[in-house]
C-alpha cells in the first residue's frame, strides 16, 4: 500500500508515496477537468509500482463536470501563471526526501500533456522523461533532452493528425527518443476512469507501458 499525503503549504496538491518510502519522482498533470479522483487514483497506482508521485492542481481545488465548465476554469484568472506552479511542483518533488534522483518525470493528460511538453521544452527544472496521453504541443524543442512516450486515441477531435505529425517531426529533428501507441476503439480521455469515454483495457495497457517507460529512464 502507498501512503498518500496532501501538502497544502506548497505547490503540490497531492503526494502518493510507495511503501518503501522512496522512488523515482513523477509529476502527474491533470486534464482540463481538474484534479479529479481519476488522477489521484492514477498517482496511487504509480506509487504502488515504486514511484514517488506528486499531482499538480492548476485549478485551486475546483473541478469541472461539463466542457463549458472546463473551458471556464482553464480561462479563469490566476494569481500565478500555470507554468510557474508546475515548475514549483517539479522542484518540490525533486527535493522530496524520498526522491531517488534530481530530475522528475512527467505524465500529462490532454491539457496536462500540453504542459508536460512545455516543461520539457523549457528547462530547468530538468525532466527525466515525458509521457503524453492524447496530447500534442508544438514549439521549439532545441532545449529538450527528455525521451517521450505518447498514448493516442483512435478517434480524437482534440488532437489533429497534422499537429501530431508536426510535433513528432520536431522531436525527431532534435534526435530525441520517441515512442507512441495508438489504441483502437478509443476516444479522447480514454484513460480517465471518471469519463464516459473511459476504455479500461486500453487504459490498463497504456499504464503498463507507462510504467515500463518510466522504469527504463
Amino acid at each position: 500500500m502507498s501512503e498518500e499525503r496532501v501538502s497544502p503549504q506548497g505547490a503540490l496538491a497531492h503526494l502518493a508515496i510507495p511503501a518503501g518510502g522512496e522512488g523515482q519522482p513523477v509529476l502527474v498533470l491533470h486534464s482540463w477537468w481538474g484534479l479529479t479522483a481519476a488522477f489521484t487514483g492514477f498517482a496511487r497506482q504509480l506509487a504502488s509500482r515504486g514511484f514517488v508521485v506528486g499531482c499538480a492542481d492548476l485549478y485551486g481545488g475546483r473541478t469541472a463536470r461539463t466542457e463549458a465548465e472546463a473551458r471556464a476554469l482553464r480561462a479563469r484568472p490566476r494569481r500565478e501563471p500555470m507554468y510557474r506552479t508546475l515548475q514549483r511542483c517539479l522542484r518540490e518533488l525533486a527535493d522530496h526526501p524520498g526522491a531517488t534522483r534530481p530530475a522528475t518525470a512527467t505524465v500529462g493528460f490532454s491539457m496536462g500533456g500540453h504542459w508536460a511538453v512545455w516543461l520539457a521544452q523549457h528547462p530547468p527544472p530538468e525532466i527525466s522523461g515525458t509521457v503524453l496521453y492524447y496530447a500534442v504541443h508544438g514549439g521549439d524543442f532545441s532545449q529538450s533532452n527528455t525521451p517521450f512516450l505518447g498514448h493516442f486515441a483512435e478517434t480524437d477531435a482534440f488532437v489533429s493528425s497534422t499537429a501530431r505529425r508536426s510535433m513528432e517531426r520536431a522531436i525527431a529533428g532534435r534526435g530525441l527518443e520517441y515512442r507512441s501507441y495508438d489504441y483502437p476503439g478509443t476516444g479522447h480521455w480514454f484513460a480517465e476512469s471518471d469519463q464516459p469515454s473511459f476504455h479500461r483495457p486500453s487504459a490498463e495497457l497504456a499504464f503498463e507501458r507507462t510504467v515500463s517507460f518510466l522504469k527504463a529512464l
